[in-house]
């Protein structure tokens, strides 16, 4: 037989005393020794045969950071603003301001009282009911210090932080995760906030429907007017290139090649002359008998007797326009060098009109304009005469002249 020791646990005004109780059997046995054991954030003091609280706030180093206050409390400590205060009831109606460090306490335990008595006071984390047994309190019902979310669990209770969050070192506060620098997800670039972070694409990309990955921006397919020309879309960006003939002027407009200066491959009896989006060789002389040169590009009759019917003079000109032009357009103004008086001048297209597409419009006695009245679409080469008739009203006498004009209809509108 073993003697039997029966525990007792008795609470005076906040101090707590376990008397043991032995009674002694017969036994010719030596008494086998006898060993405790504390729960955690107790000690057991042998001298006084107790379990002791350990007071964490003294031995531990930097036990709160983030300037909070370190509260000793049973089987643990409380991390808590400076300004808090903690308020200890004893299990009467006096209630006292709670000591930063409270001394250490002796730990309460359940203990059997013969007659299966229930004890008085329940271990830290329970309280007792109504049939005086110990029940779980919940903390985080109550009051508790959790900065997001309180989870109570049979004692005591943990807290947990919202997602994007993690549990400082004190296990009550949350700190925002950088999810930019742990998990960054976002294929560019990325940009933490508390408690989350958001992505953001490049130049000439956006977020996709995940908003994490970068797609390219089709920057050709948002208008026509891109490009004057042709667009080429390319990732993150697009280009602009110009036809043959052409050379890009900034970034999206198109500039004729003047071939004549930069290079051509005309013989040394032709001219060149350079147009919207190419060059042509014409003859440096292009009088054809019976009539001769006199200037760069004027040819008269020599012989008036052989020229009877037959213009006084053919002037040579050579202008270029754009295709699909925008119609009615004043082109080109013929008029008259020589001005002789009791005279009166006419002006008509006598050929290379079949197709209605040009009108020459009397301006003054002396002058006319060409109007295009038609759309031209390039390339395309016209050539019209435009004569002028003129009356002598003293000598009853009719002479006329020709401008030979070489319209060249560009390949582009531009």
């Amino acid at each position: 037989p073993h003697p039997l020791r029966v525990f007792q646990t008795i609470t005076m005004r906040g101090i707590c005393l376990v008397i043991a109780v032995f009674t002694c059997a017969v036994s010719q046995d030596a008494e086998e020794p006898v060993s405790y054991t504390c729960t955690d954030g107790y000690e057991f003091d042998p001298v006084h045969q107790l379990c002791k609280d350990i007071n964490e706030c003294f031995i531990v180093a930097d036990a709160c950071k983030g300037g909070m206050k370190c509260i000793n409390h049973y089987g643990g400590y409380l991390c808590l603003p400076q300004n808090a205060q903690i308020i200890v009831t004893n299990g009467d109606e006096s209630e006292t301001p709670a000591e930063p460090n409270p001394p250490p306490r002796t730990q309460p335990h359940h203990r059997v009282v013969p007659g299966g008595a229930r004890p008085a006071r329940c271990m830290p984390g329970f309280s007792l009911d109504e049939q005086n047994l110990c029940r779980d309190r919940d903390e985080c019902a109550t009051s508790h210090y959790c900065m997001h979310t309180c989870v109570n669990t049979p004692g005591s209770y943990y807290c947990e932080c919202n997602a994007g969050y993690q549990l400082a070192n004190n296990s009550h506060n949350c700190m925002d995760v950088d999810e930019c620098e742990t998990s960054n997800a976002c294929e560019h670039q990325c940009f933490n906030l508390m408690g989350s972070y958001i992505c953001q694409c490049d130049q000439g990309y956006e977020l996709a429907s995940d908003s994490v990955t970068c797609i390219d921006i089709d920057e050709c397919a948002f208008s026509r007017y891109m490009c004057q020309y042709l667009c080429i879309n390319s990732p993150g960006g697009y280009s602009c290139t110009c036809p043959e003939g052409y050379q890009l002027q900034g970034t999206r407009m198109c500039q004729d090649v003047n071939e004549c200066e930069t290079g051509h491959n005309c013989a040394e009896d032709q001219t060149c002359w350079n147009y919207y989006g190419g060059f042509r060789c014409y003859p440096r002389n292009p009088c054809q008998e019976p009539y001769v040169r006199t200037s760069e590009s004027r040819c008269v009759c020599s012989s008036p007797s052989v020229c009877r019917g037959m213009p006084q003079s053919i002037v040579y000109k050579y202008m270029n326009i754009y295709s699909d032009r925008t119609v009615p357009a004043e082109i080109f103004q013929i008029q008259a060098t020589t001005i002789y008086p009791n005279t009166q001048n006419t002006f008509r297209i006598k050929s290379g009109n079949d197709g209605g597409d040009f009108f020459l419009r009397r301006v003054s006695n002396v002058s006319a304009m060409l109007v295009l009245t038609k759309s031209l679409s390039g390339p395309l080469e016209l050539i019209l005469d435009l004569e002028m008739i003129t009356y002598h009203t003293m000598m009853n006498y009719r002479s006329s002249s020709i401008l030979r004009l070489t319209i060249v209809v560009g390949p582009y509108a531009f």
